[in-house]
């Protein structure tokens, strides 16, 4: 893994895999933003791309900059991505970020406009899909959703139409009401750690399908498999874009996609995400080294 300290701004582009064909991922703006972080969330893309078998690194990018002087530090790191240096670096954009930022960088991206144009459906569709396979159906099961975007505010309706049905807790004076809700089926993922050792006691559901990267921490893991609490992985979750963009006769359809993924992850000895972890190493053993340290905050 390699740390690109940018020039232009303060900025830098974090490359998980260095002699990978392209390196896909995010860019984000804040005042500042860790360089750990990143890194997780460029290993997270790594495996996400081998579990479906995909010659591609995790990439992670960052843009440090006050709201003031955030405009012009913007538009440098986009002028210096758009240089030979970067060339098979390919982002979207992150928190702090938006398309229209990293306009220049579109034309020689191989992500197809559908893409750009559906992936928050596809990704929505996908989770449903794997909340849905690992749950064996959604009719009568309960869900409760950390809405934290707009992907993730497609999600309510999507299970409603599942058949799940879908509650809403009273957040105003518990901001965690929704980790705790007495449901089936919990969709989480507003930020990497999200349910930890402190909380994981407190969550009541049995079925955790991540809609973000690494929303839950090693040790928390842990505590689930004691309760056998399901984990599913969060790099296949919130793969259903992958259906925008094909390879080798890959799905085109999202549920497809991703149900299927999650079945063949569900009777694994270690569980879904340990065994998903498995599967990207595998894959990613034919063609690269693979890296130390899985996706699990």
């Amino acid at each position: 893994m390699t740390t690109h300290k940018l020039t232009s701004t303060d900025g830098f582009v974090v490359l998980d895999l260095d002699d990978a064909p392209m390196a896909i991922g995010i860019v984000r703006s804040a005042p500042k933003v860790l360089v750990d972080g990143a890194k997780w969330l460029a290993r997270s893309e790594t495996y996400r791309y081998a579990f479906f078998d995909r010659k591609v690194s995790g990439a992670s990018a960052a843009v440090n900059a006050p709201v003031d002087a955030k405009a012009e530090a913007i538009a440098s790191f986009a002028t210096e991505l758009a240089g030979d240096a970067f060339s098979t670096v390919h982002l979207s954009a992150g928190r702090g970020i938006s398309p229209d930022d990293l306009a220049e960088l579109r034309s020689r991206d191989p992500r197809p406009e559908s893409w750009w144009s559906e992936r928050d459906a596809l990704t929505a569709a996908g989770i449903v899909a794997a909340a849905g396979q690992a749950a064996g159906g959604l009719s009568g099961r309960t869900v409760a959703i950390e809405t934290f975007d707009a992907m993730t505010s497609l999600l309510p309706e999507m299970f409603r139409v599942a058949g799940a049905t879908v509650i809403e807790p009273d957040v105003s004076e518990d901001a965690s009401a929704v980790l705790h809700a007495d449901v089936d089926v919990l969709v989480a993922g507003s930020k990497v750690g999200l349910i930890g050792d402190a909380n994981a006691s407190n969550v009541v559901a049995r079925l955790i399908v991540p809609s973000g990267p690494m929303p839950v921490t090693a040790k928390a893991l842990a505590a689930f498999g004691r309760r056998e609490v399901t984990v599913l992985p969060d790099f296949v979750t919130t793969s259903g874009h992958l259906a925008a963009w094909p390879v080798d006769g890959s799905s085109t359809d999202a549920a497809e996609l991703v149900g299927a993924a999650i079945a063949q992850v569900m009777t694994h000895e270690k569980g879904p995400l340990l065994g998903a972890c498995e599967i990207a190493e595998a894959f990613l053993g034919t063609w690269a080294t693979v890296p130390f340290g899985r996706p699990i905050a």
